[in-house]
């Protein structure tokens, strides 16, 4: 009798988990959770929510930090995509279960693509051109959107989270320092991507590599990749656009 309460009561805790309500927000096309200024006021990255939460449909399509530092999440069509740094090389896992500690995510089934213009390079001039873009296509750029992008780019910078706080507070020096970098050059790819001027410190970096501080010009984009093969996935920092790359938009 013991053992038989004993069990129903972890069904029950199970089920407890298995329903609770992700406290998430919904803006523009978009639906977030978490947040990476929450990390700083904290000190810790504690989960917000799991993957299962960012990709619940085949349509789904999102961006986000793995709890503790402890990696990478990438959304694309319904396929989680967890990278995480271990020894000196990265596992790959496609769970719904990992922890994040903020993450961005959208469900659209309908695209529109057109060709990304040759003068179209840099990370800068990306965010730009998808601004506009986004604004022509009669998304309301005032709020957030998600875009994607497709091709084979010259070069891209990315990273992974690693935990190398030593068990301190996380601060924002401490964070940029958690970081596994790597480069990928031509090689084919797809990026998922999230555009806000009123999210930064959210799920929005205040701060991106590719936008020196010394500028004064805002960083809006927050964007991963993965590779075409699936063996890589993480967050961009930086990009070189090659002729041929299409953007996506909503189709509205």
């Amino acid at each position: 009798m013991q053992k038989r309460i004993s069990i129903v009561a972890a069904g029950l805790v199970l089920a407890a988990c298995a329903t609770a309500v992700v406290q998430s927000t919904k803006d523009g096309l978009v639906e977030y959770a978490g947040s990476q200024k929450t990390i700083f006021d904290s000190g810790k990255a504690a989960q917000t929510l799991t993957v299962a939460a960012m990709a619940a449909t085949p349509d789904s399509f999102g961006v986000g930090a793995v709890a503790g530092l402890d990696g990478e999440i990438t959304v694309y069509q319904g396929k989680p995509y967890v990278t995480k740094v271990r020894g000196k090389d990265y596992t790959m896992d496609h769970g719904h279960e990992h922890g994040a500690v903020f993450a961005v995510w959208t469900q659209q089934s309908k695209w529109r693509e057109e060709p990304v213009p040759a003068e179209v390079k840099g990370y800068r001039q990306l965010q730009d051109f998808v601004k506009a873009r986004a604004a022509a296509a009669g998304i309301d750029v005032s709020k957030p959107f998600p875009f994607q992008l497709a091709g084979t780019p010259a070069e891209v910078k990315w990273h992974i989270n690693v935990d190398l706080t030593d068990g301190k507070p996380i601060n924002s020096e401490l964070f940029a320092k958690s970081k596994a970098n790597y480069t990928a050059k031509n090689q084919l790819m797809d990026i998922i991507g999230f555009y806000s001027e009123k999210h930064p410190g959210v799920f929005i970096s205040a701060y991106a590599p590719a936008i020196p501080k010394e500028s004064g010009l805002k960083n809006a984009i927050h964007i991963h990749l993965v590779s075409r093969d699936g063996k890589a996935a993480g967050h961009i920092d930086n990009i070189t656009l090659a002729p041929g790359m299409v953007l996506r938009l909503p189709q509205r």
